[in-house]
C-alpha cells in the first residue's frame, strides 16, 4: 500500500472509525486517540495488507478492540457523549428541535446500559448505517447472533422508553 492508496481507502473511513471508538469509550478525546493509533497501526503494517479480506472491518475490528482496551482502563468511569451527536436541523420548530434531542439524549444514555455486544451491534447498524454482513466481520459474531443482539437492542430501547414515556 502506498500513501494515495492510503488515502484513497483509508483516511475516508477515519470518520467512521471515531463514531465507533466514540460509542464504546464514551470519550471524544479517548476516540480520538483510539482512530489515530488505528491509522498508524495500519500504515505500519501496510506490507500485511494484501492478505486482508475486508480492509475497512479490519480497521473497525482494530477500532473495537483498541477502544475496549482504553475503556477496561477506566475501569468504571461512565462519561456521556458531550454532544456528539447533537441533531439539528432547520425543518423542525425549536420546540420539535428540543423534544428530538431530548429523545435522542435518552436513546443515547440507554444505550449505554446495554450489554457491550448488542451496544456496539445497534450503533453500527442503526446509527452508523453499517450492513448486517459488515457487523458481523467487524465485530467476528455469527450473522445470526449480530441479528439477535440488534432485535434485543431495540426491544429493550422501545421498552425503557415506553415506560419512561407512560409514567411522565
Amino acid at each position: 500500500m502506498n500513501l494515495e492508496t492510503f488515502k484513497s481507502d483509508i483516511l475516508p473511513i477515519k470518520n467512521k472509525l471515531y463514531r465507533v471508538a466514540l460509542r464504546i469509550t464514551g470519550n471524544p478525546q479517548e476516540a480520538e486517540d483510539v482512530v489515530q493509533e488505528t491509522l498508524i497501526k495500519v500504515w505500519e503494517q501496510r506490507q500485511e495488507l494484501s492478505t486482508v479480506r475486508n480492509i475497512e472491518a479490519w480497521c473497525m475490528q482494530l477500532t473495537k478492540n483498541r477502544s475496549i482496551d482504553k475503556r477496561r482502563l477506566r475501569f468504571n468511569q461512565n462519561e456521556g457523549l458531550d454532544g456528539a451527536y447533537r441533531l439539528s436541523s432547520s425543518a423542525h420548530t425549536p420546540d420539535q428541535q428540543a423534544e428530538l434531542s431530548d429523545s435522542y439524549l435518552q436513546i443515547q444514555k440507554l444505550m449505554q446500559e446495554l450489554p457491550d455486544n448488542q451496544r456496539m451491534a445497534m450503533q453500527l447498524r442503526d446509527v452508523d448505517g453499517f450492513t448486517y454482513q459488515e457487523i458481523s466481520d467487524t465485530l467476528e459474531m455469527p450473522l445470526a447472533q449480530v441479528k439477535t443482539n440488534i432485535f434485543r437492542a431495540r426491544k429493550s430501547i422501545r421498552n425503557k422508553l415506553t415506560a419512561l414515556w407512560t409514567t411522565n
